[in-house]
């Protein structure tokens, strides 16, 4: 599978919380990051993606830009959705990834946390 395919299944497979595929998409060693934060690894990034589920229902990309790289692939998307208190939301995200052997090895995700803070809000306990 080439690697645009390969960001195209991860992505499907995160919006439509398929958490199982998404995971057998990643290698053993994956390491993800967001704006360069702690490095995640597979599980925590499943976890994360669990819970924006639970908040936001209707959770959803749109209009992706992918491109194949070398070494891996590069995605702009929409992230959308609707936010408990029924703000709608919109963020941008740019995200490179590596692939080895048709697994993501590694993951950095860019966004506005700005234009993010709603969603973040929504996402702490309580």
């Amino acid at each position: 599978m080439d690697n645009v395919k390969i960001a195209s299944l991860f992505f499907t497979s995160l919006e439509v919380a398929d958490l199982e595929t998404a995971r057998s998409l990643c290698a053993d060693t994956f390491q993800g990051t967001q704006n360069g934060g702690a490095p995640m690894d597979a599980e925590t990034l499943m976890g994360f993606t669990a819970l924006v589920h639970k908040v936001v229902p209707d959770f959803r990309y749109e209009n992706p830009v992918r491109q194949a790289t070398d070494t891996g692939f590069i995605e702009e998307h929409d992230v959308c959705g609707t936010l408990p208190d029924g703000a709608p939301f919109k963020l941008i995200l740019c995200v490179v990834g590596e692939i080895e052997d048709g697994k993501i090895t590694r993951f950095r995700e860019y966004v506005d946390t700005r234009a993010a803070a709603g969603l973040l809000k929504a996402l702490q306990p309580g």
